[in-house]
């Protein structure tokens, strides 16, 4: 009996030795997070974004021209990367110019050899989230197939930017 008398004694000393809680509640104020975006609860608002806390659109609207441009931008995105006899380097300059940085760095070791497209064979279409003016989803039609690219932008003014090229599927 006197080893758990003692396996007691030594926790309550030990926890004896234990920093306080500090239970004094937080000052109001900001956090480090930042400001949250207004949320409307009221029926009708639209949709919300995941747990309700950011407005429905994201501050870019979609007009003729961003479309225009996000077209032109995976065209000609797909136009460098469906080359596949033209120098690996040389390659990799040209389609670096439509790309994102992580793009830029995901595709550098791709072989310009393997890509199955020689050449866009129509315009491309888009797909596009009215929602969202950061992003666009576009399919060009290659003679290997339709691939279809992700293009993002940072800001209504900022050029849209190749951030994936996905192949057809089989």
């Amino acid at each position: 009996m006197k080893k758990p008398l003692a396996l007691i004694a030594t926790a309550l000393l030990c926890a004896g030795c234990a920093p306080a809680a500090d239970t004094t509640p937080a000052p109001p104020g900001p956090t480090t997070a930042g400001p949250s975006a207004p949320v409307s609860l009221s029926a009708g608002s639209g949709p919300q974004a995941p747990g309700g806390t950011a407005p429905a659109t994201t501050g870019i609207s979609w007009d003729q021209a961003s479309k225009d441009k996000a077209r032109e931008t995976a065209e000609q995105a797909m136009a460098d990367f469906a080359r596949p006899g033209v120098e690996e380097q040389r390659w990799a300059n040209d389609l670096a110019r439509w790309l994102t940085p992580q793009a830029t760095a995901d595709y550098s070791a791709v072989d310009p050899a393997n890509v199955p497209a020689h050449r866009v064979t129509g315009p491309a279409t888009l797909s596009v989230d009215e929602t969202n003016g950061y992003g666009v989803t576009a399919l060009v039609p290659t003679n290997a197939g339709t691939y279809t690219l992700q293009l993002l932008r940072t800001g209504e003014e900022a050029p849209w930017k190749v951030n994936r090229l996905t192949p057809p599927t089989s």
